[in-house]
């Protein structure tokens, strides 16, 4: 289905932002170095950070844009921290996620970078794991281990089974993308990428005594047997409720899961994150989501994703008419609209506030995104780029 946004901005970009020609040229020549992509407009690397909360449990937001397009270098693509104490916990590493995590100073200095605990992938489009080639090849000198020999733990979906359904659904299906292999989770993405960064890994350990990748990171995919089989439709199963998906409990800190609805691509999830000073729930790409409503449930923060339907109108109307309104539809059926993320999920969450964040388009004027409050009783915040947000009243050091 983004494949049809792509297809569309190719033809007509909105007119708030730069062109798309124009911001790709500029990011052309910037995703150098392992990948730590500068977008065009992008506010300098030394730039100070956004002052943060002295709360112990800190929600920060790296990068706030949504999609595989580039549409302006005030918004770098998804990425999302979870800070308790000095520990670090990462969902999604969307475009230039690895300079935004320096840019928060969440890396200040070596014993910053020892703190990343822990990656989480909260589905397999390209918009949210491009930066993880750049810093599984080079965590030997970006991040540290925290405690010497205890590994940075990476959670996400495992393999799919079968393929999505093809749309249109009178498409001829194509062929395999990868015949004789498996439709990717993040184990075996990541064992692709050693065998990618062979030579230079090659090089690194036996020259420069690099820490070998598997020695760093531990990956997990994490296990849904006992809730669903991933079909082609790809649309999830009804959660018996108050149903979470253990994921990791790393000391004060509890990671859960559920399953959303992010039709065709599967498994796709949210994530809890539950600390002795509050919660914070990550969406991660989804239709308004019973499963969601429910692991949301109380929560103080709900960082959920947001799709402008103007601007799916927009697009849709440079589609061939025979499938302009079923692209409309399938778009819409994958994404939640400003009208419903308040209204239909946060309300029904009882979340206390509501950040809107993977925001599509990534140009669009900041006063469009705020009519999520209509329907919606607590505090709407439109998430910006480093922005950091305390959770509870527990001071950090």
């Amino acid at each position: 289905m983004c494949e049809l946004l792509n297809q569309a901005v190719a033809s007509s970009a909105p007119a708030a932002g730069p062109s798309r020609r124009g911001v790709l040229g500029g990011i052309g020549t910037a995703l150098l170095g392992g990948g730590l992509a500068m977008a065009a407009g992008m506010p300098s690397a030394e730039a100070a950070p956004r002052p943060k909360p002295r709360n112990r449990t800190r929600l920060v937001l790296l990068g706030t844009g949504g999609g595989p397009i580039v549409l302006s270098g005030d918004r770098m693509g998804i990425s999302t921290a979870v800070v308790y104490g000095d520990d670090i916990y990462v969902v999604d590493l969307g475009h230039g996620a690895a300079v935004q995590l320096y840019r928060s100073g969440l890396l200040d200095g070596p014993a910053g970078r020892a703190n990343v605990r822990g990656i989480f992938f909260t589905h397999m489009h390209s918009d949210h794991t491009v930066e993880w080639p750049a810093l599984y090849a080079t965590a030997h000198v970006n991040l540290r281990q925290g405690r010497p020999g205890d590994p940075f733990r990476v959670f996400g979906p495992g393999d799919r089974p079968v393929p999505p359904r093809t749309f249109p659904p009178e498409r001829p299906a194509p062929g395999p993308v990868n015949p004789g292999g498996p439709i990717s989770g993040i184990s075996a993405m990541t064992g692709y990428l050693r065998q990618a960064y062979a030579a230079d890994f090659e090089d690194r350990i036996r020259d420069a005594n690099m820490t070998d990748p598997n020695k760093l990171f531990e990956t997990h995919d994490i296990d849904i047997s006992k809730y669903w089989t991933v079909d082609a439709a790809g649309i999830p199963p009804r959660l018996p409720a108050g149903t979470r998906i253990p994921v990791w409990r790393d000391g004060d800190v509890t990671v859960t899961a559920t399953l959303v609805d992010h039709r065709p691509t599967a498994p796709a999830f949210a994530y809890r994150f539950d600390t002795p000073d509050g919660s914070v729930v990550i969406s991660g790409d989804t239709a308004p989501s019973e499963n969601l409503i429910d692991l949301a449930q109380g929560a103080d923060y709900l960082v959920h994703e947001v799709i402008d339907p103007k601007y799916v109108d927009e697009l849709a109307a440079t589609l061939p008419p025979e499938i302009r309104e079923p692209a409309r539809q399938h778009l819409l059926a994958s994404h939640t609209t400003i009208e419903q993320v308040g209204r239909d999920v946060a309300q029904k969450a009882r979340a206390r506030n509501l950040v809107l964040t993977h925001l599509v388009p990534m140009n669009n004027p900041v006063n469009r995104w705020r009519a999520a409050q209509r329907g919606y009783s607590g505090k709407l915040i439109v998430g910006q780029d480093l922005m950091q947000l305390g959770v509870g009243t527990h001071p950090g050091r």
